[in-house]
């Protein structure tokens, strides 16, 4: 069977690179079995490598926890998905068959590192001289199957550990979810590409509503490692450029947190008191361990926070945490659920699934009951018949980021397409060129596809391999039926667009509206001008779900200084220019109090 080869002729410094690696690396290689019993392998000419985060991270002592449903096995799915769709396009890759290799990064990247190590087996010589079986005969090795590129990783902070590996061997690399900056960085990252946009595009969208809620005083929370710390750090960097934001404090959650190290930030939160709006960049596990350390103290409702596209729309960190998030503000790049894949994985049972050697025990989970033969649960004794149906006898709702897993399989096979149209105009299917093309070639045609994806939106990339920005606004707010929800309230399409229902349980959200759009209030039902003292803007808190938003002002200029806000002051450690008095130079305003409004 043909296979896509890489090149022979090296620069010497890469070979150099290459021998050093995998002398440090053989033994770990040699050890892994070739075909691991804990991945997926579906033949085909080309293999593409495939990263998820199938399982959490386990304990101390153990590499992996509990499975994942939607951010593990959905994505996964998804990619199935997509190899299928391809397989079976008679316009897409004619007579050329896509093959998969999926592994499990048990969202920790130190082990991702170590089974990415099965996608460059096929590229390194090992010496197998003195290995024998117990007969005394050598043994017969399969040789593995040459990985073309790789979709993944998930976490920003795999996909970098993965990515200094895959550049070394020259595969490419498509991540559908890792949005840390630093993988802008050509330089360094020259092999891995993203369908989704980076953080600078996400951080300048947190900015911009910042600004329009008119707040000054912020705090920021951050998950140790690439994404989170990067993140925040990107973000102090546009607001100090935007101006007129200060930054109370920037927190980090360490690595393998406990109880305690949650407890202590959000201590340290209610040490600057005034600043009560919290900008977070977190892993799913430490935005549920910081909404808890909130419970715990007592503190419902008294932050509102602003999340990262890591919490988007997720249900999973904010589980009986409800009434903790009702109020977050998330943003998640601009997404489609795609129905194709609902009619597909709805379908999937463990009798024509066989394929996903994890999805028994996804099996397991969703349906809350134990299979006869090995299984892991020990906390139900319902028995599994194997006639349940997803979406029927269990809740189910598409996870954010298929689309992106979808587009990111659609934009390597695209690539693979282009190249065997230019060196194969006279074949049907691979030809002698396009067996000796070199990683490189792929990658150069990868960040010149452009095509519309799964959702009707282009794909594309620029320069760095990064998508384009497009964002989607939400917020978890209360509804009719008392039971909360995400609901949209804007985009962000290279600038911010609003269209304001917020609410907010316990906090007074203060904005500055144009004149035009203050005096057109006026006309709206149920809108009550009313002249406060400025110093009442911050008002007590209230166990109402209902939205009170205090919305500056019709003042002189558009934009107030700092010091005229009455949010608290500023360090001065952390602020240029901070005022003395916050209040000193308060002038006279009119603010609009209303509910429910939408403007």
């Amino acid at each position: 069977m043909a296979r896509y080869a890489l090149g022979t002729k090296q620069h010497p410094r890469f070979l150099w690179r290459v021998f050093w690696l995998t002398r440090t690396l053989v033994d770990l290689a040699l050890s892994q079995e070739v075909y691991a019993p804990h991945s997926i392998r579906i033949e085909g000419h080309f293999t593409l490598g495939g990263l998820f985060p199938v399982h959490t991270r386990g304990a101390e002592s153990t590499p992996c926890g509990d499975i994942k449903k939607e951010n593990g096995i959905h994505r996964l799915e998804a990619m199935l998905y997509a190899l299928d769709q391809i397989n079976l396009d008679d316009q897409l890759l004619p007579n050329i068959t896509l093959g998969v290799r999926v592994l499990d990064t048990c969202s920790r990247d130190t082990y991702a590192l170590e089974q990415s190590l099965t996608f460059v087996q096929a590229l390194t010589q090992k010496d197998t001289s003195d290995v024998r079986c117990t007969n005394g005969e050598p043994p017969v090795f399969v040789k593995p199957e040459k990985v073309v590129g790789v979709i993944g990783a998930s976490a920003s902070s795999v996909s970098i550990m993965v990515a200094n590996i895959l550049r070394l061997f020259q595969i490419p690399q498509i991540s559908y979810a890792s949005t840390a900056p630093e993988l802008s960085d050509d330089r360094r990252y020259d092999f891995f590409s993203r369908v989704v946009p980076p953080d600078s595009f996400q951080v300048q969208a947190m900015v911009d509503i910042i600004r329009a809620l008119g707040w000054t005083y912020v705090s920021t929370v951050a998950s140790e490692g690439s994404y989170g710390e990067k993140g925040v750090e990107t973000f102090q960097h546009i607001s100090k450029e935007a101006g007129g934001i200060c930054i109370a404090q920037s927190l980090k959650i360490p690595h393998n947190p406990k109880l305690e190290d949650y407890d202590k930030a959000i201590q340290q939160l209610l040490e600057t008191h005034h600043s009560r709006a919290v900008i977070i960049f977190a892993s799913e596990e430490d935005i549920r361990g910081v909404l808890n350390a909130t419970k715990r103290a007592n503190q419902v409702g008294h932050f509102l926070w602003i999340g990262s596209d890591s919490w988007g729309l997720k249900s999973s960190p904010i589980n009986q945490l409800e009434d903790v998030a009702v109020g977050a503000v998330t943003i998640l790049p601009k997404r489609s659920s795609i129905k194709g894949f609902d009619e597909y994985f709805t379908s999937l049972t463990l009798e024509n699934n066989r394929r996903n050697v994890w999805f028994a025990e996804f099996w397991e989970e969703n349906f809350d009951c134990r299979l006869l033969s090995s299984s892991k649960r020990e906390d139900t004794s319902r028995k599994c018949t194997g006639q349940e149906r997803i979406g029927i006898d269990s809740k189910y709702e598409q996870e954010g980021k298929v689309q992106f897993v979808i587009d990111a399989v659609y934009a390597m096979a695209h690539a693979l397409h282009n190249i065997q149209r230019d060196l194969c105009p006279e074949h049907s299917g691979i030809c002698p060129g396009m067996e000796a093309a070199e990683g490189k070639t792929l990658l150069k045609y990868i960040r010149n596809v452009s095509f519309n994806g799964s959702a009707g939106t282009s794909v594309m990339f620029n320069k760095n391999g990064d998508a384009p920005g497009r964002y989607d606004l939400f917020q978890f707010q209360m509804t009719n039926s008392s039971v909360p929800e995400y609901r949209p309230i804007g985009q962000w399409v290279e600038t911010l667009q609003l269209r304001l229902y917020i609410q907010t349980t316990t906090l007074t959200i203060s904005m500055n509206l144009s004149a035009s759009v203050a005096l057109g209030m006026l006309y709206m039902p149920k809108v009550y001008v009313i002249i406060f003292h400025p110093e009442l803007n911050v008002q007590k808190r209230k166990r109402s779900f209902k939205a009170v938003v205090t919305a500056a002002t019709m003042s002189s200029r558009l934009s107030v200084k700092p010091s005229e806000r009455p949010n608290g002051e500023a360090k001065s450690e952390l602020c240029e220019n901070p005022p003395t008095d916050p209040m000193s130079q308060a002038t006279k305003k009119t603010y609009v109090s209303y509910n429910n409004l939408r403007i």
